[in-house]
């Protein structure tokens, strides 16, 4: 319907407010969502007839006055666009019910008007996209300097007011949760910054009332209230750390998300009443009034978006995940010359382990066993390999990524858009290739020969080889990086390698949340059957490698598991690791009897390289993906960084394979 047909409707027959203001978005939504210009275009039409027309002017502006006269704004201000108190599961359970039956609309409620104009999901992208002058512009245009002067309170300015009540004990009650208590025991032990807002809000309010009321009166302003709300979320931020070191959950991060959303939409209003006070026509909250509908708008198009409630939910619980994650993945990363050497020291030290560890997994698929009773063998014998190696601190090379990855995210999120921080950045990541590079030559080097000796000793003490010939051609044609799936199951390894930093950063936060070395210290029973040191030893050592255990094992029980998951649902699912793959070429060439053809040893050694390079980049990709989204980071200058990268590897290629005499090369 053409712009201009709007004249039409005004000067025919008295028509709903709802109506008028319905067929108005609908004339202005454009056909594609994300075509801001169309809609900034049909704005400025409109704008445009406004000026011309008085008797549409004012029939647009009396609708509007109607509707905020008439209708209940509060529950609009209070909640749209903030979580509800009924928790993750149950709000995720109520976003579905509503996508398949949607809730009754009630025709008294500003909220369900807001819902009537805006229903398509996609109209907060064009509402975001008109700029904001533009909206300023129609404000302008419907010209409510032409209203005479209410007597009292406007209605619209008396719901804002009353929202503000309604938020500031909102915020009150949020912050006595027991889960902020927990971390912050001082809220009840001095006077919280949650209670004292509501006592000043309210004082606030009543002067602010008494004020428009009585021009006389003396109007306060709102510096005292902002102070406090400003306490307030330096007290989030700061159980916000505490969080990060005793633990979080899903409901403290709902709780907290909850409470910052209220203290947002306080302050917002705060700075619509106080933008009354130099002019009760609003002529200068304009900006405020665009910025709060669009917020509202967004909100409103959202409030059913799993996908949304989801990333909205976890993305603070991801942060104190992957953050355990980040300061284990510090110890992987090799800084100065000692550093290095000492983790290739201790991955020659894995790859001794992982050698017996790919005898023993050869052993069990020799025995005819039921697959169930294979399987859980084979999980057990990685889970149990892995944990033996972390206990002996040795190191597996694929085990880096999904730590490290963390903390170069850490690095971009503290310093983003500074060169100095690019060229810091650019340090980190060749720290990073050489210690992987370290950590893999180091498993490889010593898993080949070790399984070599001990096929060796196999055949020396029973006179068979340990493989037979075909056993051996099977591992040898299963790394082959273009006749096999090889490079296809290693990528799945890598997303096991990236769970399982995941399960190390989750039991991580779960130790520190349960505080489960406390707990154990209290043991009585335990203190007397180890004494009082070794238990201590024995908490410390739970307190600081829990999270790193289970993921060791978990990471085990995935190896051990795809196989077992392929067969029972007939999928050709497998898994390829590097230091496996290099031991199996071990016990290959024994079988061989050292007679193996140069070509099938040479993609032998260009399958174990393409398997390791897989393994890496798709355990980091993921753990650094996930620890840039946890974080809010949008890193947009991935060519800088690579230029970066480039140059220092042209200028400093040793850089990225040994370390420099100097911890901070040139």
């Amino acid at each position: 319907m053409p712009m201009e047909s709007l004249l039409n409707h005004c000067d025919g027959p008295t028509q709903s407010p709802t109506i008028m203001l319905s067929e108005l978005v609908a004339q202005i939504r454009p056909a594609r969502s994300g075509n801001g210009e169309a809609a900034t275009r049909a704005i400025y039409a409109l704008c445009y007839l406004l000026s011309q027309h008085a008797d549409f002017r004012a029939e647009l502006r009396g609708s509007l006055l109607s509707l905020f006269s008439e209708l209940e704004q509060v529950s609009m201000y209070a909640s749209v666009g903030i979580l509800p108190n009924t928790g993750f599961f149950s709000e995720a359970a109520r976003r579905i019910s509503h996508k398949v039956l949607p809730e009754v609309v009630d025709p008294l409620r500003m909220k369900d008007l807001l819902t009537q104009l805006f229903y398509r999901p996609s109209d907060e992208i064009w509402v975001n996209a008109v700029p904001d002058a533009c909206w300023v512009d129609l404000l302008k245009a419907l010209r409510f300097d032409e209203e005479p002067p209410s007597p009292g309170i406007p209605p619209a300015v008396a719901q804002v007011i009353k929202a503000i009540r309604v938020l500031s004990y909102h915020i009150s009650a949020i912050g006595l949760e027991p889960e902020l208590i927990r971390l912050e025991p001082g809220i009840e032990e001095f006077e919280s910054p949650f209670l004292a807002q509501n006592t000043e809000t309210q004082a606030y309010l009543t002067n602010f009332e008494n004020w428009w009321l009585n021009t006389d009166e003396p109007c306060e302003d709102d510096k005292q209230l902002t102070v406090l709300l400003d306490q307030c979320d330096k007290l989030i931020q700061r159980i916000h750390r505490r969080a990060t070191l005793e633990g979080t959950s899903i409901r403290l991060t709902f709780v907290l998300k909850r409470l910052q959303q209220h203290l947002e939409r306080h302050l917002s209003l705060l700075a619509l009443l106080d933008s009354l006070r130099s002019s009760r026509r609003g002529e200068n909250d304009y900006a405020i009034v665009v910025a709060l509908f669009k917020t509202l708008v967004q909100a409103e198009c959202r409030k059913n978006d799993l996908r949304h409630h989801w990333h909205q939910s976890m993305r603070l619980l991801a942060l104190r995940v992957t953050e355990n994650a980040s300061r284990a993945g510090e110890h992987y990363i090799a800084e100065t010359r000692s550093e290095y050497f000492e983790m290739w020291r201790s991955a020659l030290g894995a790859g001794f382990i992982i050698a017996f560890m790919a005898m023993i997994k050869l052993s069990i698929g020799k025995q005819l066993m039921p697959p169930l009773t294979q399987a859980l063998l084979v999980c057990l014998n990685y889970g149990l390999g892995f944990v033996l190696i972390h206990f002996l601190r040795f190191t597996v090379a694929t085990k880096q990524p999904a730590m490290t990855a963390a903390t170069l995210a850490a690095s971009i999120g503290d310093g983003i858009g500074r060169q100095r921080d690019l060229e810091n950045l650019t340090t980190l990541i060749a720290r990073t290739i050489r210690s992987q590079i370290a950590a893999i030559l180091g498993n490889v080097s010593v898993a080949i020969p070790m399984s070599v000796l001990l096929g060796l000793a196999v055949l020396r003490l029973t006179g068979t080889p340990f493989i037979n010939a075909d056993n051996a051609r099977h591992l040898v044609e299963g790394i082959d990086p273009i006749h096999s799936g090889a490079i296809a199951y290693a990528a799945i390894a890598g997303i096991c390698l990236f769970l399982s930093g995941l399960v190390a950063g989750y039991y991580d936060n779960l130790g520190a949340y349960n505080k489960i070395p406390q707990r154990l210290m209290q043991l009585n029973w335990l203190r007397r059957l180890m004494g009082g040191m070794l238990q201590r030893r024995l908490v410390n050592y739970v307190e600081n490698n829990l999270g790193a255990l289970a993921g060791n094992f978990y990471f085990g029980c995935m190896l051990g598991g795809v196989t077992a998951v392929g067969v029972l649902f007939g999928l050709p699912l497998d898994i390829r690791h590097i230091a496996f793959s290099s031991a199996y070429v071990g016990y290959a060439l024994v079988a061989f009897d050292f007679h193996m053809a140069w070509n099938t040893l040479a993609w032998s050694v260009a399958g174990v390289a393409a398997i390791g390079l897989t393994n890496l980049a798709v355990s980091f990709t993921l753990a650094l993906s996930i620890a840039l989204r946890a974080r809010q980071v949008s890193f947009e200058q991935w060519g800088l960084l690579v230029s970066s990268l480039m140059r220092r590897l042209v200028r400093h290629p040793r850089e990225f394979f040994l370390p420099p005499k100097s911890a901070n090369p040139t």
